[in-house]
């Protein structure tokens, strides 16, 4: 994240400037804090290019003795035993530790040294008098780690810490501070303080208090001390490198501070201060913040203590975040087995019920998309909100989740609906927008602020500049709009149940695969099991209406009324049986017959089609009118056949009186080509719209509107479906019916 990106938002600038401070918060966001070119004036520092000196503290000549000055070897005031083993200390990387003792013109420094830029960094500090060795910590700090690694909680390892630093340090006030997120504002959790001290104990603190250049430099160093907030800086010499930038001292145990920082410090009443890393995962979770109302600078042994049991307790705390987190997964992982069950059994007809899975992700609402449907479980935000969210969403890949527990502000479009969604969690189920989405509204609990209302700011001879004390709008502006942050336990379980669902889905997917191979062998048997039915039928069928004819022939004069009748109801069956026999001949070919697409001008499609079709047309009145509108491919031999069929059937239909007509266009419907054939006739009742395309299902008796096998729908949805389209009946507006048949492009 950079100085001034997306963590200085225009809404905190904003909130700064309400309170009337004329302060800019970005200048301190900008602050090259590690590039100060200056030292704290307790110690004195002497960077080496190889044998040289490079870099000095100005008061280096004054602490260490003559003859330290820039250009100077510096084997002319270290022994080549000490310059060797300073080297090798530094090249230890033991951090802020690598220390050793060099006595230095009949006086003992505490020498700290790290590389810089190519450069060997020495940092001289005063040996006290008595220096305590660290082995004289090690008892209390051995007992220390022992109560320590006895606390079940992060509370009560926190307050654990900050008694033993107290103890270890002496300052006025210990407290340990917990960030609720990378970038965001802190609460005091545990703390020990002096006899008469107000607490600051629940309190929180806004984000600006720290910015991101010092938190990034937090996970570098362990320790930071300020020995004495009053504290004149030392200068380096040459104030700037080649590069033109002053010396990094990033690592620097003595780097000076930031004037913003010591107005902070000042105007809270501190007048000394060490902090204390915690970081849990590679990252700044945490500080111990340690405050005195005296300058007190801590020697390397008792610093090299503190580090040690910040290490200690960092370890500590990750090893109860991971039972924690393990805890959480466990639960959330035996409410996901509970919810793949009956997912299972129902994803194959489209699952979507969300109830439950606000037990695998804590959330306010969850919604499940599925097939552009939308199912909400829990606190709806209503479905301009969600639109809003669709829309707004950044692709990502099915099973990688998306998060944001600030959505009006990682998604502008968002903003209008904060409140009512503040953080998502997405977990993209497919590429076509099939999601599980879990969503928290702004987290409203009651904060204790560390802020007076009535003093925003405090001015004085340090400056004006807000404190921890100072601005309830710009807390407000840092929390506002936000909800509890997602956790990594919170986007493992998304991307557990993710691949749960994914299993599960794999499964149906399988099963369909062995289904749609054993339906299509099934398809292919029955149709080859009714061609050949039909066909072998045809030749007894005919015998039969024949020798019905014979009979009825040679026995024209002496048959009575009632034989005579019965011999002409054989042939009427055996020739309604034969007009079936022939259309289920036909049906069954059509599933056998291979396709050749062509461009359809229907124009002319339908002049062929009244070849057939026209006589019945013209014996019914019904006028036909062509609109040819969009194109689509087909197979022309099938296409003049469903044309047919569909005009047949209009003239079939048609209405007993007034003007009979019949339309034939095309569409687009869903982005697929359509067919169109709409009349004014009869109509077909809504409820038996859909058993219209069924095998010889008639839904008029006979007389009501022709006669015929009642195939002639049926052959019309599978020409459509060999196309890879669908035919379904609508209502003609004003009655009748309107037949569209679809083909894929």
């Amino acid at each position: 994240m950079d100085n001034n990106g997306s963590w200085l938002t225009d809404r905190l600038v904003e909130a700064e400037r309400e309170t009337g401070t004329s302060f800019d918060l970005s200048a301190c966001v900008r602050e090259p804090i590690h590039r100060l070119g200056g030292i704290q004036s307790y110690g004195a520092l002497v960077a080496l290019r190889h044998d040289t000196v490079a870099v000095i503290s100005e008061n280096a000549s004054a602490l260490l003795g003559p003859g330290v000055a820039v250009g100077d070897p510096v084997l002319g005031w270290l022994s080549a035993e000490q310059l060797t083993a300073l080297r090798a200390l530094a090249d230890a990387d033991t951090g802020q530790t690598a220390m050793m003792p060099v006595p230095l013109n009949g006086r003992w420094f505490d020498v700290t040294v790290h590389r810089s830029e190519g450069l060997l960094v020495l940092e001289f500090e005063p040996a006290a008098p008595v220096t305590t060795p660290f082995t004289m910590f090690y008892a209390p700090i051995r007992s220390a780690l022992v109560r320590l690694q006895a606390a079940a909680t992060v509370v009560e390892a926190a307050q654990a810490a900050v008694r033993e630093v107290r103890a270890i340090t002496g300052f006025d006030r210990v407290v340990a501070y917990r960030f609720e997120s990378v970038d965001g504002p802190g609460e005091v959790i545990a703390e020990e303080t002096a006899e008469g001290q107000e607490p600051w104990l629940g309190l929180w603190f806004p984000a600006t208090d720290i910015p991101p250049q010092a938190r990034r430099l937090y996970e570098q160093n362990w320790i930071r001390v300020i020995a004495d907030v009053d504290d004149a800086t030392v200068r380096l010499v040459p104030p700037v490198l080649a590069s033109g930038e002053p010396l990094d001292l990033s690592l620097s145990v003595l780097r000076t501070v930031s004037p913003f920082h010591l107005e902070y410090l000042r105007n809270i009443g501190v007048a000394s201060s060490m902090s204390v890393s915690l970081l849990v995962g590679g990252r700044l979770w945490g500080l111990i913040a340690c405050h005195g109302h005296t300058p007190k600078a801590l020697g390397p042994q008792l610093r090299a203590a503190c580090e040690f049991f910040g290490a200690a307790l960092s370890l500590h705390l990750t090893a109860l975040r991971e039972r924690d987190d393990t805890g959480a997964r466990e639960r959330s992982r035996t409410v996901i087995a509970r919810l793949i069950e009956p997912i299972a059994d129902s994803m194959a007809s489209g699952w979507s019920d969300p109830a439950g899975l606000d037990r695998v992700v804590e959330s306010d609402a969850v919604v499940v998309r599925l097939n552009g449907d939308t199912t909400v479980h829990g606190a709806d935000p209503g479905t301009e909100a969600l639109d809003a969210l669709w829309a707004a969403l950044p692709p990502s890949p099915a099973g990688t989740p998306w998060h944001s527990d600030r959505l009006g502000e990682d998604l502008p479009a968002m903003a209008p609906f904060t409140g009512a969604i503040d953080g998502a969690l997405v977990l993209p189920l497919s590429d076509a927008g099939d999601q599980v989405v879990w969503l928290r509204r702004e987290r409203t609990a009651p904060r204790r602020w560390a802020a007076d209302p009535a003093r925003p700011v405090v001015l004085g001879p340090h400056g004006e500049r807000l404190t921890p004390r100072g601005s309830t709008a710009v807390f407000l502006a840092t929390v506002r709009g936000r909800s509890a942050p997602w956790s990594t336990t919170d986007l493992a379980m998304a991307v557990e149940l993710g691949r749960a669902i994914l299993q599960v889905a794999l499964a149906h997917t399988h099963r369909l695969s062995s289904l749609s191979t054993e339906l299509s062998r099934s398809s292919v048997d029955l149709d080859s099991f009714a061609h050949a039915a039909a066909h072998d039928l045809k030749e007894p069928l005919r015998g039969i209406s024949n020798q019905a004819a014979f009979l009825a022939e040679d026995n024209a004069d002496g048959m009575d009324e009632v034989t005579a009748h019965r011999l002409a109801s054989i042939q009427r069956l055996a020739s309604r049986m034969d007009e079936l026999l022939n259309a289920l001949l036909y049906y069954s070919r059509l599933g056998r017959t291979d396709l050749h697409r062509e461009e359809i001008d229907l124009n002319t499609a339908v002049t062929r089609a009244l070849e057939i079709a026209g006589p019945r047309l013209e014996e019914e009145s019904v006028r036909v009118t062509v609109t040819p509108s969009h194109g689509l491919l087909a197979d022309p031999v099938l296409f003049d056949e469903l044309l047919v069929n569909l005009l047949v059937n209009a003239a079939k239909y048609a209405r007993p009186d007034g003007p009979r007509h019949v339309e034939v266009a095309t569409a687009e419907i869903d982005g697929e080509p359509a067919l169109m054939v709409r009349d004014n006739g009869i109509g077909i009742p809504a409820h038996l719209r859909g058993q219209a395309f069924e095998l010889f299902r008639r839904l008029h008796p006979r007389g009501t509107g022709g006669d015929g096998s009642g195939a002639g729908l049926a052959i019309v949805r599978r020409i459509a479906e060999r196309h890879g389209g669908r035919a379904w009946a609508d209502e003609s507006p004003g009655g009748g019916t309107t037949i569209w048949v679809t083909f894929s492009r």
